[in-house]
């Protein structure tokens, strides 16, 4: 048999709650719900963090997002960066034969042709750097040209587009395709009518352009499976779809994001499960039997394994990653699960007592949000902004320290059982402090080894 294609879809702030399939139908996905049907989901799957740039850069080299220089959102500060001596997926299976193309966002790298896409493996490139983009007056990277967006063009459409012009163009040979939509991350825009009718339901604004946002990006992934099968590749193509993290819940520019995320405590920005638990589905019907739903946890750093080992191409001898190969598990067979995984995210330099946790089994010790780890200066959230429109009147990245924190004593930690209560309601801590003490110790050691801090 060929080498399979591969085609990874990541959404931007999505959450279980978004799927029609999860939710009675009150958004419009039945592309992704077929998804659902057709393949194998896994339900207990978790991104690498709470947050887009380190959640990509563990997906793209099966370590942990501390080890790669990739630990915070801020692109003016640099601090997006993949390390240049970092391996990506990109640069294994294009080693291997590959052909490979990246569509969408990338957010590893948005200063500096040195972390540009097609530096870091992806022979071709559509999308854009950074963080986010308007959906309709956007700016475009197509291979190093740059074009401008207007009222005619809805950014989630050209993406669509994109991909399925890169599967015309390489369908007699294998390729490996990222497909990084940016829907539904704000800022929130949508066509009216689609919208409108969401609104007609009752929904608030907000919620109807994010519901209305998804529906087109699931019509794009619809019109993807169709010419898959069209070609007659749909077979042997691993189709994966998943989300950097989830949803992100809160107000922006008055418009509430808050909406059903299928019971999970939190969401984007904290390490709660409704911020790192994010759905995956895999469909390849040459390699796997489809239908099933698996319950063992599996992490983002496990995929660079994973796909390598399913499309037949050996990991780099001298690679060390964080990930397993998770393919017996999709098959149904026992092995390539590791129990412990651990979480961590704050603003500017890393601090391990802030928005941490881990997961032991079914024990998941969560140390909380402190929030002045979480503050970013009004100077560098401008810079944020400025720099997604224009991007070229920044010709290196803001080399000024990063502003003094003061961080206060860090909060009790908290402990839950996931198998017995998987919407984190209920504090164990005080009940097993020896558990919590292991547990501690164990996530404090894991920071070190990771940070050198």
């Amino acid at each position: 048999m060929n080498p399979p294609n591969i085609i990874l879809i990541i959404a931007d702030d999505m959450g279980y709650g978004d799927f029609g399939i999860f939710n009675k139908q009150i958004s419009c996905t039945p592309a992704l719900d077929a998804l659902v049907d057709d393949g194998i989901v896994l339900t207990q799957h978790y991104s690498a963090a709470p947050v887009c740039t380190p959640a990509r850069a563990a997906l793209m080299t099966g370590r942990y997002a501390h080890r790669t220089g990739s630990i915070d959102t801020l692109e003016a500060r640099g601090l997006d960066r993949l390390r240049l001596d970092e391996t990506t997926m990109a640069d294994v299976l294009g080693g291997a034969g590959y052909v490979t193309g990246l569509v969408g966002k990338w957010h590893n790298g948005a200063l500096d042709r040195r972390f540009h896409p097609r530096s870091r493996g992806f022979r071709e490139f559509v999308g854009f750097q950074g963080g986010w983009n308007p959906y309709y007056r956007y700016r475009l990277d197509r291979n190093g040209s740059i074009e401008y967006g207007s009222r005619d063009r809805y950014l989630t459409d050209v993406f669509s587009d994109a991909a399925i012009d890169f599967i015309e163009r390489h369908q007699r040979e294998p390729f490996f395709l990222q497909l990084a939509y940016n829907a539904p991350h704000f800022p929130l825009e949508a066509p009216d009518a689609i919208a409108r009718r969401y609104v007609e339901m009752g929904f608030s604004l907000g919620v109807s352009l994010l519901y209305a946002m998804i529906e087109v990006m699931d019509a794009g992934i619809g019109r993807i499976s169709e010419k898959l099968d069209a070609l007659g590749i749909a077979d042997n193509t691993i189709l994966i779809f998943t989300s950097d993290n989830g949803p992100a819940l809160g107000d922006w520019n008055g418009f509430s994001q808050r909406r059903f995320n299928y019971e999970l405590n939190g969401g984007k920005g904290n390490t709660y499960e409704g911020g790192i638990r994010v759905p995956l589905i895999i469909r390849w019907p040459h390699g796997l039997d489809g239908g099933a739903r698996i319950g063992e946890m599996a992490h983002f750093t496990d995929w660079f394994p994973t796909l390598l080992s399913m499309a037949g191409v050996d990991m780099p001898a001298d690679l060390a990653i964080d990930g397993v190969d998770v393919t017996p598990l999709l098959r149904g067979e026992d092995g390539g699960i590791y129990p412990q995984r651990f979480w961590q995210w704050n603003r500017y330099v890393p601090f391990g007592a802030c928005n941490a946790a881990m997961r032991d089994g079914d024990w998941k010790l969560l140390r909380p949000v402190i929030k002045e780890a979480m503050e970013v200066s009004p100077q560098d959230t401008a810079h944020d902004n400025a720099i997604k429109y224009v991007p070229e009147l920044y010709g290196d990245i803001v080399r000024e320290p990063a502003p003094a924190q003061t961080v206060p004593s860090p909060p009790p930690s908290l402990l839950f059982n996931i198998a017995d209560d998987p919407f984190e309601r209920n504090d164990l801590a005080a009940q097993y402090p020896q558990k919590v003490a292991a547990m501690e110790a164990a996530l404090e050691r894991w920071f070190i080894d990771v940070t050198g801090i």
